[in-house]
């Protein structure tokens, strides 16, 4: 394969004794699932002053008891008072609220003599996050109605701020979007859609396949997507397109000869991604840069692939990796896998004018 996009130039660069080229202004964000960035869903519950301090570890148990919570457990069930000229300085949580119920008494919350509800004044509504949050964002906009527990995903942390890739890896993906984005110049080049990707060997930083656009009458399938996955299996010694008409999509040949085996079929097992030659099955381990996100089609190829992450430049209206769905990130699937979105994405919104 050839060398990294750019690479040749950098080598100039720096054999000139000139600085060395600095990445275009971009971010890659992460595509999270609905649950990580949806808005925090508020519940109904009952709530009550502590008047008496000194009876708040009994009322604690006797309350959790009671009304144990096993779905709210990141809920803290005692919160300092927010009022600061109300006598009381704590308030406990009591139980959720049933729809349209209204107020009630604590004889009605707390049935005696199972809760010796002494100590506890008039309770009151108060609406509390129903589900933990996911986020920093999701916890700080929970803690605001009341105190929560938070399991940071510091990855997903660093992520969204933009601080998760070092600036030589952020080089090394602007090369791999670039090669994409000349992919997607040369399916132009021939009446093709604009749409350019490669898949990389991340361990290695080692371009496996590039491909573009190659749909027709005849092969309507053929979404650079799909091009590209096939070229990974192509390498690998499978394949299932004749893709010799389109001498920009290439693929590097496995490094096991033991894997070339034309015209066998991988299979694979539930718990296993090796085939039996030891190499990955199709694209495990492996990730796609994309100038166009792709549509449900092939992201459905992505997830039996065995994609480890995708990373495309520009959304599409029909996207099914952000826009339109997240099917990266759905629980019931078998396999899930990572997105980024806006890598070269000025570049890649002017080749396809619909994104």
């Amino acid at each position: 394969m050839d060398p990294a996009p750019g690479a040749a130039e950098q080598r100039g660069d720096q054999e000139a004794g000139s600085p060395e080229r600095e990445p275009a202004p971009w971010q890659a964000l992460p595509v999270l699932s609905e649950q990580q960035c949806g808005a925090v869903e508020l519940v109904l519950a009952y709530a009550a002053p502590v008047l008496d301090k000194r009876q708040t570890s009994r009322l604690l148990k006797e309350v959790s008891a009671v009304h144990p919570l096993p779905a709210q457990s990141h809920l803290k069930r005692v919160r300092p008072s927010r009022d600061a000229s109300r006598p009381h300085t704590l308030e406990m949580l009591l139980c959720l609220a049933e729809p349209a119920v209204g107020a009630r008494s604590l004889a009605e919350l707390l049935p005696w003599p199972a809760v010796d509800a002494r100590g506890l004044g008039q309770p009151f509504l108060v609406p509390v996050p129903a589900r933990p949050p996911l986020t920093r964002g999701q916890f700080e906009e929970a803690r605001a109605h009341w105190p929560t527990s938070f399991h940071e995903d510091r990855q997903v942390t660093c992520a969204l701020a933009g601080r998760l890739f070092s600036a030589q890896e952020r080089a090394a993906m602007q090369g791999h979007m670039e090669r994409a984005i000349r992919a997607a110049q040369q399916a132009a080049a021939r009446g093709l859609r604009a749409v350019g990707a490669v898949v990389v060997d991340p361990a290695s930083d080692r371009v496996l396949a590039t491909g573009h656009d190659c749909r027709s009458p005849a092969t309507p399938l053929l979404h650079a997507t799909m091009v590209c996955i096939d070229l990974v299996a192509q390498g690998q010694g499978r394949g299932t397109y004749d893709l010799r008409p389109h001498p920009a999509c290439s693929f590097a040949p496995a490094a096991s000869a033991q894997a070339v085996r034309v015209g066998s079929v991988r299979k694979l097992d539930e718990d296993v991604d090796t085939d039996e030659d030891g190499l990955p099955y199709v694209c495990t381990g492996y990730d796609l840069y994309i100038t166009r996100e792709p549509c449900a089609m092939c992201a459905m190829a992505l997830v039996h692939s065995r994609v480890q992450r995708v990373f495309y430049g520009a959304p599409s209206p029909d996207g099914a990796l952000g826009t339109r769905l997240r099917l990266h990130a759905r629980p019931d699937l078998n396999h899930r896998f990572q997105v980024f979105r806006g890598v070269l994405e000025a570049a890649c919104r002017r080749l396809d004018p619909d994104t």
